[in-house]
């Protein structure tokens, strides 16, 4: 499809988060619906604790995104999320946990993180379009609170920003992870999609 709208997503988060999950997880959904999709660990540590960022890109001729021209930015964790604010274009859309996962050296108190309302502000200097979701707190209500990122998704899909939809995710999630964690995942889909509506 050459007529598809080029949409570039920027995620990143934390290792153990299921950053990684996710951006397979919105890949597959898109060639399901069978656009165009490239995607790709920009760089990162999946171990727990280490940064992680990653890309799709659909009906993208490019397989990067550079500063500036990332259409949506998925933040699994609010630091994470201010971290890769330069990526976002201006004007573009921002789904963020609200809810962190603070690096040992700030748990320990050797060092201080910004507050939510500091990055809020951030945020609102590069958009007026975004939205803050309890992540941890949707994926503990859905079953895990590894499902938190599902949740992210699912504001996203409900959004109408991209051309995935619930439903889509929803077949996607069904098509592609263990029968063991199915459940858990569409209620962290659903319970996500409701905060965006």
């Amino acid at each position: 499809m050459s007529d598809v709208k080029p949409i570039r997503i920027f995620m990143t988060g934390v290792g153990g988060q299921g950053t990684l999950t996710a951006t397979t997880l919105l890949t597959q959904t898109v060639l399901h619906l069978g656009l165009p999709v490239t995607s790709g660990e920009i760089h990162g540590m999946a171990q727990r604790g280490g940064v992680v960022e990653s890309t799709v890109l659909i009906g993208c001729k490019s397989p990067k995104i550079g500063h500036g021209e990332a259409d949506v930015l998925l933040g699994f964790e609010p630091m994470e999320t201010l971290r890769a604010l330069p990526y976002l274009k201006p004007g573009g859309t921002v789904f963020s946990s609200s809810e962190y996962m603070l690096p040992l050296s700030v748990a320990t108190g050797r060092e201080t993180c910004p507050s939510l309302d500091e990055v809020e502000t951030a945020v609102k200097a590069c958009t007026d379009d975004f939205r803050f979701l309890p992540c941890q707190t949707l994926g503990l209500e859905a079953g895990a609170v590894q499902a938190g990122n599902i949740a992210l998704l699912g504001a996203l899909a409900a959004s109408g920003k991209t051309p995935v939809t619930v439903e889509a995710m929803a077949e996607a999630i069904r098509a592609n992870m263990k029968a063991k964690i199915v459940d858990v995942n569409l209620k962290a889909l659903e319970l996500g999609a409701k905060q965006d509506a």
